[in-house]
């Protein structure tokens, strides 16, 4: 299996995306702790008409143009953690949920600590949200180890995001 890799700087920083043949297996947003990874992906080839759709998808939803990625995802997980994250996919943008709304509707009521270890291991951030997720008072909860900021940031940008007119129907 080839992998390809590319990045797109992002509001919320360096966006780091990783696909195969059939889908992007990672999106993930860079941090000082990331020297290693960079590593691994300079061996990587770079990029790919996935990860430039997926880099090209990732602008225009930073810039208000997009509510909805159109991506193929390649999700490698427990079977648990992807029946979560498939749930995290019907989230609407500018929605959240709680971790007991989503332990309910994957079937597990009493399991939201589950849904936080789910969220933790996403592989592949923004496009699968587990950035809507909040503790059940709407308390900002993890959100990639300690990046609550990001989060903020996120649900910021879906609460109130940059408006652009309708484009003119040319027929």
């Amino acid at each position: 299996m080839e992998l390809s890799y590319d990045s797109y700087i992002s509001p919320v920083g360096n966006i780091h995306i990783v696909a195969d043949e059939a889908g992007i297996r990672e999106i993930s947003i860079a941090s000082a702790k990331s020297e290693e990874k960079n590593k691994v992906y300079a061996q990587m080839q770079k990029g790919s008409r996935i990860c430039s759709e997926a880099a090209k998808q990732l602008q225009e939803y930073f810039t208000g143009k997009r509510r909805e990625f159109d991506l193929p995802l390649t999700l490698e997980g427990t079977d648990f953690c992807k029946k979560v994250w498939k749930e995290l996919l019907k989230i609407p943008f500018g929605e959240t949920r709680s971790y007991s709304d989503i332990a309910s509707a994957v079937g597990s009521p009493k399991g939201f600590r589950a849904i936080g270890q789910a969220n933790r291991r996403n592989p592949i951030a923004i496009v699968v949200p587990c950035h809507r997720v909040l503790g059940k008072n709407g308390s900002m909860t993890g959100y990639m180890g300690n990046k609550i900021n990001i989060k903020q940031m996120l649900l910021q940008l879906e609460s109130n995001p940059p408006h652009y007119p309708a484009m003119p129907n040319s027929s």
